[in-house]
């Protein structure tokens, strides 16, 4: 089923991947940009842009409301550990609240490994460095929680750039940590819009680059 949905993070990395899915299986995608500059190769794949920033409420409330329909809102959005100010919390807090004003069905927030109750999987070097981040993820990741959305959240590993390899799992293991390609993560984002993910907090890994070998189960998305 096509659907209406409403994309932050669209300008590169998981999000633009997510694009290009999303597009391919038919769904109508607008994506929010705070530039100028992707809009070309983004109208090329048959995305609407809207020019917007989610750190500014009033912006990001009057570019969704302008939306006939949002069926759903999916959000890779975040900053990196050097950033100063951090979207990760703010930028999301903002998406989800203008969510909950359109109504919208569904949200998908996008965060890592390591937020939340997964961050045991991490190890203390990791986490030593990542950890301003994902203090901000939790946040956000909170926010949805409790926003009254029906809401999947995917938490990726590692993230690699190569072609998909088709292995991406999910599960609601929380010990699980590793690797992913970042198409895989967009192939398994687009797979929980109309799955029974609803509501599911969900770690993304590739089955075939994991850090340390244990039985954990998948989650089925069929």
């Amino acid at each position: 089923m096509a659907n209406s949905i409403f994309l932050a993070g669209a300008s590169r990395g998981v999000g633009r991947e997510i694009a290009k899915c999303l597009t391919a299986q038919g769904h109508h995608v607008t994506a929010l940009l705070r530039s100028e500059a992707s809009r070309t190769e983004l109208e090329a794949m048959g995305v609407s842009v809207i020019i917007g920033d989610a750190m500014a409420p009033d912006d990001l409330r009057s570019a969704m409301q302008s939306e006939k329909r949002i069926d759903v809102v999916i959000s890779t959005i975040g900053g990196l550990p050097q950033d100063g100010i951090k979207p990760d919390y703010p930028g999301n807090k903002n998406l989800i609240d203008a969510a909950v004003a359109k109504d919208v069905t569904k949200f998908i927030l996008v965060t890592s490994i390591g937020t939340g109750n997964s961050v045991s999987a991490l190890s203390p070097q990791t986490l030593a460095v990542l950890q301003p981040v994902l203090i901000e993820k939790d946040k956000a990741e909170q926010h949805l929680i409790n926003s009254g959305l029906t809401y999947t959240i995917v938490r990726p590993g590692g993230l690699k750039s190569e072609p998909a390899t088709g292995n991406g799992v999910l599960t609601e293991d929380i010990r699980i940590i590793g690797s992913i390609h970042r198409a895989d993560v967009a192939d398994l984002v687009c797979r929980t819009i109309n799955t029974r993910a609803d509501n599911k907090i969900l770690s993304a890994v590739d089955k075939n680059m994991l850090f340390g070998q244990f039985e954990f189960e998948t989650f089925d998305l069929s």
